[in-house]
């Protein structure tokens, strides 16, 4: 490979470094406040037993890594962002969303903590109703903002132009990954590092697209800063991201994935969070139909979502992370092998 060619490599590595030694840093004055200030995570008490210890351990903690993400990549291109060129424009739409996301979750972790719905957060239709309007808008900026509207098959080399079905599409991409990263969000460590896979894998897919070098830089800048997050995050966990961070990290990377045009390989490359989702929402309709049929509702696993299905079944819950990031990882190298066809 000729030495230009790992230029962008070089830099993306590079920036990953320095955005986990940034964020790093102050990530114990983070967890140091947060407790100062009570905001503590509310455990259901449906969920397992095990998990009570962990009652009032500090919350909110996507902060860490978003403000890691929004200073690097700020930094990195204010030049692009002053003169509005293409670059600048591209790298606003990854940037806002995970801003605007990260605010709703912010919003919700406060009901849930603060809040008249304490360990509840917003209703779902609320917390639906204002994704749908996010999401909307994010279609309509790679639409007609970006003007991208194609889907990449593996083994084809042009990309196929699927018109305005494709800002539906941009909705159900992002509500979908926002919703089942939260999913995912239930032990220690695990949607950090699930989403430390996701976002390298579609670095490495950038790259190889080209010439998609400030997403590529966007993707390592994603990995360095959560790499600090889960510094703190690895068990027993110190800070908790909350649906501040969930929620931004799915619906960012639903975006750099629909930016890539290869977001057909997103159940691939985040399969664990896709299982998630899918295991939650096969225990809520098999439960209501069982109960309509039979007039008692019965479960097809122990719990939902999967990972504590895994821990009834008597997983250890870092046993259960490890194996999950895991599979993910091997899903992933799975993903991007296609993405070379």
């Amino acid at each position: 490979m000729p030495l230009l060619d790992l230029y962008p490599w070089s830099t993306a590595l590079t920036l990953s470094t320095v955005t986990f030694l940034f964020t790093v840093i102050w990530g114990r004055s983070l967890v140091r406040w947060l407790k100062r200030k009570g905001i503590g995570k509310q455990i259901r008490v449906d969920g397992p037993q095990s998990h009570q210890v962990k009652m009032g351990t500090p919350t909110m903690g996507g902060w860490l890594f978003i403000a890691g993400v929004v200073i690097i990549t700020v930094a990195l291109n204010i030049f692009n962002l002053i003169q509005r060129n293409d670059e600048g424009r591209s790298i606003l739409l990854p940037l806002v969303t995970l801003i605007v996301f990260g605010f709703l979750g912010a919003v919700d972790d406060w009901e849930g903590i603060k809040g008249k719905r304490i360990a509840e957060g917003l209703t779902a239709r609320t917390k639906f109703t204002i994704q749908v309007l996010l999401a909307a808008g994010i279609g309509l900026v790679l639409y007609y903002g970006l003007d991208i509207h194609s889907i990449a098959l593996p083994g084809v080399e042009e990309r196929i132009n699927i018109g305005l079905i494709y800002i539906p599409l941009v909705m159900f991409i992002v509500i979908s990954t926002s919703n089942a990263m939260n999913l995912t969000d239930g032990l220690d460590g695990l949607a950090s590092s699930i989403a430390i896979v996701a976002f390298a894998a579609y670095g490495g897919i950038a790259y190889l697209q080209g010439p998609w070098t400030y997403l590529v830089q966007f993707c390592f800048i994603m990995v360095g800063a959560l790499m600090a997050f889960m510094w703190f995050n690895i068990y027993p966990a110190q800070l908790f991201m909350g649906d501040t961070g969930s929620q931004a990290l799915g619906a960012t990377l639903g975006v750099v994935a629909l930016m890539t045009g290869q977001w057909l390989l997103l159940p691939l490359i985040a399969i664990i969070p896709v299982a998630e989702a899918l295991s939650s929402m096969i225990q809520v309709s098999y439960f209501k139909l069982t109960k309509r049929m039979y007039g008692q509702g019965r479960r097809v696993f122990r719990m939902a979502p999967l990972h504590h299905h895994f821990e009834m079944l008597g997983w250890s819950e870092t046993h259960t992370a490890q194996r999950f990031w895991i599979v993910n990882l091997l899903s992933a190298m799975l993903g991007i092998a296609l993405a070379l066809l």
